[in-house]
This record gives structure tokens, sequence and C-alpha cells, in this order.
């Protein structure tokens, strides 16, 4: 049965997770509405993930799950080409609660079914209530008509993790070895379970991430892959600006890298906004038990780095800056022949993340 998980691993079965620049099948998101993640009942932040989705379903299908009680409204916000599902979920960060999505060389999809915690479980986590979380990639996995593999034992969000599709696979040790995860596990013993279940040969590791506090460092925010042998890297030489130690680390070492073919990457520079970008003082939601509190005037982790390759284009952040344009223009200089689209998307970081971390790609076989 397609509900029952797979008992072997991918690699054994000659499957891989492909580059997110490979062509794509659809767009996978989840509607925002959990009132202690999102300010004013989500209103603004489902205006942002509405447009976010709008815009990808111009260039390929995109299916959003949203609860029973929230179906009419997204539905009036939603373009019409957008599929809707029902789904009883958590929070919307589809990149982490959703499937890792795989191929082989037989035109065949697969998907791994990670453990989800929130973010570090009991010794981090965001919130406390992850079980409906954890089930959601069933899901993702029954529209897609994917047979699923299980991680049972190892946790891991899809925004900690990068692949070329040629057998690399790119993160930080900042989130992969953070004690909320894996801390039975030695590094080596975690390299072993990427590559079983990406299908790779070979772990690149980032010292740190720019997000400490919630997800421990995901590479989603600093560094990807964008074509075989290169990666986009986040990067500014302004010794004032809050990320420059990480971004300065992670461009050296990059720098040094080869990735599984023996390549010496070549690595682009993104820049980061101009000014820090702080959640507002009429800031405020509701608070939880177990939630982890966000104040005004905390800075927010507003990366252009976060971005979502699709077909025939790429979906920017873009926080009303004075850098927006030059990311823009940095990003359209890597994709050649891709559309380069900026949304704004100040209200989806006020929540802790960005554009990938709200949509998961499935390929197209």
């Amino acid at each position: 049965m397609l509900d029952e998980p797979l008992t072997s691993t991918p690699k054994a079965d000659g499957f891989f997770m492909p580059a997110e620049f490979s062509p794509q099948r659809r767009v996978f998101m989840m509607w925002p509405e959990r009132s202690d993640s999102w300010r004013d009942n989500a209103v603004h932040a489902q205006r942002a993930y509405a447009d976010v989705a709008n815009a990808i379903c111009t260039f390929e299908e995109v299916v959003m799950f949203a609860s029973r009680e929230q179906h009419e409204r997204c539905r009036s916000i939603l373009d019409s080409r957008i599929r809707m599902e029902e789904l009883i979920y958590g929070d919307a960060w589809a990149r982490d609660i959703g499937p890792t999505f795989l191929i082989n060389g037989k035109g065949e999809l697969r998907a791994v079914d990670w453990q989800f915690n929130a973010w570090g479980g009991e010794f981090d986590g965001i919130y406390q209530d992850w079980a409906d979380d954890d089930k959601a990639a069933r899901r993702f996995c029954e529209i897609a008509g994917a047979p699923r593999y299980r991680t049972e034992d190892f946790v891991l969000e899809g925004g900690s993790i990068h692949t070329d599709g040629e057998g690399t696979v790119l993160t930080t040790e900042m989130c992969l070895l953070s004690p909320g995860r894996n801390p039975r596990l030695t590094k080596a013993q975690i390299e072993t379970k990427l590559c079983e279940y990406l299908g790779c040969e070979k772990v690149l590791w980032l010292k740190n991430g720019i997000d400490p506090d919630e997800t421990n460092g995901h590479v989603d925010d600093v560094a990807c892959f964008v074509a075989p042998g290169e990666v986009a890297c986040l990067y500014t030489d302004d010794p004032k600006d809050a990320f420059y130690a990480v971004a300065q680390e992670n461009y050296k070492a990059l720098c040094g890298m080869r990735d599984a073919k023996g390549r010496t990457l070549k690595v682009h520079k993104i820049c980061g906004t101009k000014r820090p970008v702080l959640l507002p003082p009429d800031y405020q939601i509701q608070l939880r038990e177990g939630t982890k509190l966000r104040s005004a005037g905390e800075l927010c982790i507003a990366s252009y780095l976060n971005f979502l390759i699709v077909n025939n284009a790429v979906i920017v952040p873009q926080y009303e800056d004075e850098n927006d344009t030059l990311a823009l223009a940095q990003i359209a200089k890597i994709f050649h022949g891709r559309r380069v689209v900026g949304i704004k998307t100040k209200e989806i970081v006020y929540g802790g993340g960005n554009i990938h971390c709200i949509t998961q790609q499935q390929p197209r076989i």
C-alpha cells in the first residue's frame, strides 16, 4: 500500500534528490493561520503567501493545503489555477514539514518522510504540538503518488539541505549537529544518513547559518546550488552588518570546497539588505504555552538567498530595502534565461522564514 513506508533506503534502491534547478512537476504550500506564529490572526501573512503562490502558478502547478476553516478565505485570494487540498497541521512551513522528493533514472518518483520535531523538540523547538505536522508529509506523498521512506530515528527539515543532483549535499553544522535534532548520532553517522536518504556521495559542511534561534541555522538562508559546480552565497563586506561574520566565513569556506564530481565550486555573491529588517513596533502575536515568543524590534532573518527556483523563473524575497533591486540583478545574472520575480515578503519573514521555507517542489519525471 502507498501509505506504508518502504523498508529499504533510497540509495539502495537507486533514488536521489534532484537539484532544485531541475525540471519540476509542481510546488506544494501550506496556508498560514496560527495566531501564535503570525500577527493579526495571519491576515497579513496570508496575503503574502497568496502573492508567492500566485506568482509560482504562472510557471507551474501549485497545490495549497488549508484547513477546512480557512478554505473560503484561502480560495478568495488565490489564483483560480491553484489547486486546494484540505489538511490538518500545526504551522505552514511546507519545506520543513513536507517530504523531500526523489527520482531515479527510470522515471519513477519516491519521497523521504523525515521525522519532524518543530525545529528542536523538547530541547529548543518553536512549539510543542507538532504531532499533526509530523504526519503531514504522507498527504503530500498521496497527492504526488510517491511511495515514501520514513526516518523514525532521524530528524531533518528540508530547509537544512540543498543538493546539486549530482551526488553533493550542502548543509550546516549549526543545524544538523544541534542537540535538538539527532544528539545520539555523530557527525559521521549523520553524513551516512544524508547520503543514504538523499542518494548522495559527499556532504559539504558550512559551520554556521544566520538563524541560530529558530531554525538553528538552516542552509537555505545562506547558500544554495544554482547549477552543477556552482553555488550562490549570502555575502557582505560591511563589518557592521549583523550577518557579516557568518557571510564572510561561509564565502571563504565555499571557495575552497570541491563537490562530489571533484569540481572546485564557483561561488556567486548575493547581497544582504542595506538595513536590518526588524519586527515592527506594533508587532504582537498571541501567546500560547510552549511557543517561542517574538518581540517588537527583534532582528529578522531577511535573506535574498531564501528564494525558490521554479520552471523558467526564480521567485525572490523583497523587503522594501535599497538593495532589493541589486539582489534581483545579481540573481538574474546567475540564472540566464529564467525570469526573476520579486515578491514583498516582510510578513513572512516576521514569522521566521521566507519563500523557500514555505514551498516544497516536486520534481518532474
